[in-house]
């Protein structure tokens, strides 16, 4: 017998395709939010099951789903069904999304939320979308090919810690224990603000040069933008360690972080 080169065929992902979908579905979500979110004034509801924030919560993860099944990747949905790790940990890729992030800010109405659409590959992210329903502005990456806002590229600062009047996302009102030390660390840090996962991406474009997260968040709340501020030279590392977030984890609840941009 001819003795021919043995290849093993290893599929590999159309990341283009799935980002087009990514983009696709944020932006059929963000309609259903939309149509939701100027309906009226309802600061003071609850999230009762019938409240406009968990109409707005269930129809914008049906508006992603209808158009992410198409790729048949499973899909892990702040919405969605619980699925045990015992199912999920064996998912080469699938797709982990926050259908409404900033809940307090749509109660609010102050536009500051965003649907994000994350690719995740065993446990780490390579691609994402994050869509602003209100400004209607689009932030993607995808790993490998650089962060974009609008279809412009975007980068992180570049930085040393110790330079003074450094940009901090945090609140004024509700800094803890740990943030306050960390911002103690700092010479006069300038103390910025934002809602839901733009606070990420507020590091991502050079908005602002860190972003202490020293309180609890889940997955799908960083998941997509964490690619975005990565792809733009910045990092989002384990609270006191030089390792970045990871995904799928057993529990689902994010370790507290630090996002920054190009330490020097």
């Amino acid at each position: 017998m001819d003795n021919y080169p043995f290849f093993i065929f290893i599929p590999t992902m159309d990341f283009n395709t799935l980002l087009n979908k990514a983009k696709e579905a944020a932006q059929k979500a963000s309609a259903e939010i939309i149509k939701i979110y100027e309906s009226g004034d309802f600061s003071i509801e609850a999230k009762a099951d019938d409240s406009p924030l968990t109409l707005a919560d269930q129809a914008s993860h049906k508006a992603i789903v209808s158009v992410l099944d198409s790729t048949e990747l499973p899909i892990l949905s702040e919405e969605g069904r619980s699925i045990d790790y015992s199912e999920r940990s064996n998912w080469e890729y699938f797709w982990m999304i926050d259908p409404l992030d900033g809940t307090k800010e749509f109660i609010k109405k102050n536009g500051e939320f965003t649907v994000n659409i994350a690719l995740v590959h065993q446990n780490e992210v390579v691609l994402g979308v994050v869509y602003t329903p209100v400004l209607g502005e689009m932030y993607w990456a995808v790993k490998g090919e650089g962060a974009f806002k609008d279809g412009d590229p975007i980068n992180v600062n570049s930085f040393s810690l110790e330079q003074p009047n450094l940009k901090v996302v945090a609140s004024r009102s509700h800094l803890n224990e740990d943030t306050q030390a960390f911002m103690d660390a700092l010479s006069n840090p300038e103390i910025v603000s934002k809602g839901s996962s733009l606070k990420l991406l507020m590091v991502a474009e050079g908005a602002a040069d860190l972003y202490p997260r020293y309180a609890p968040t889940m997955e799908w709340d960083t998941a997509a933008a964490q690619i975005i501020v990565e792809e733009a030279g910045g990092k989002v590392l384990r609270k006191g360690q030089n390792a970045s977030v990871v995904y799928n984890k057993e529990d689902l609840l994010n370790p507290h972080f630090l996002v920054q941009g190009k330490v020097k």
